[in-house]
């Protein structure tokens, strides 16, 4: 059986320097988004578990080809890349098109995973259109997977209750943040990533798209610079404010 992960490389969110409210991007290195590192993370313990082979899907520009060693390096057996300097900018929906015609070309997917949103917009849409796509089951927020045979049984959290569920293979499943600690590859993990075999598959990259970005602007923050010379009049500051009683 093979475990896909599908993962979405996003500039350094550690590098991003705000200019006039939006974000300077130029000379940002892409990496992928923790909770994405925790859905390979389960993928990574489920092929441990199952003895699975685990495959990682993503789609972006020509830097992919470096920022998946990161993927390979932290567990996953090998990648399938969509490669196009166009995809540097690209949206839920024709990420979630070009993912599940990737998908589309894997040989026995048993469960395929992704994280409860992208470490940049957080839409947390990409996994519902791969399912619908995909004409397959889906569930979210999940915390927990078992997989006996042919068969998931998951964990979701909800607001006020937790939710099992259970569903026949081959299924789509986002995960939560806290399913787990994403594991810190090794030295020779790291030197062997490159050796890992990586696919790039061709197809046709979506014209027009079905979602319009009207703004993403930082919010806008107005300092009073008030000057605080000791504790009182910061205490007198604050219960004017309203922030003290």
């Amino acid at each position: 059986m093979n475990i896909v992960v599908a993962m979405k490389p996003i500039p350094d969110l550690r590098q991003i320097r705000l200019r006039n409210r939006q974000p300077v991007l130029e000379g940002v290195a892409l990496t992928f988004g923790n909770i994405d590192k925790n859905a390979l993370e389960a993928g990574v313990l489920l092929k441990e578990a199952l003895g699975a082979n685990l495959i990682v899907v993503s789609v972006g520009s020509e830097e992919l080809e470096d920022t998946i060693k990161e993927a390979l390096a932290a567990g996953a057996d090998e990648a399938y890349l969509v490669v196009d300097d166009k995809l540097e900018e690209m949206d839920s929906y024709k990420s979630a098109r070009l993912i599940a015609d990737t998908i589309q070309k894997i040989d026995d997917v048993g469960i395929i995973l992704f994280g409860e949103g992208s470490g940049d917009n957080y839409s947390g849409q990409v996994s519902s259109r791969v399912a619908e796509i995909l004409d397959l089951p889906q569930a979210g927020y999940v915390q927990s997977i078992d997989i006996h045979g042919t068969t998931a049984t998951v964990t979701r959290a909800l607001e006020d209750s937790e939710e099992l569920l259970e569903a026949d293979l081959p299924l789509v499943v986002s995960v939560l943040a806290d399913i787990n600690q994403p594991r810190i590859p090794s030295v020779s993990q790291i030197l062997k990533a490159g050796r890992k075999p990586q696919e790039i598959v061709e197809l046709d990259i979506p014209g027009d798209s079905l979602i319009d970005t009207i703004s993403n602007l930082a919010p806008e923050m107005k300092r009073k610079q008030i000057e605080v010379e000791s504790i009182e009049k910061l205490l007198k500051i604050l219960e004017d404010e309203g922030l003290r009683r």
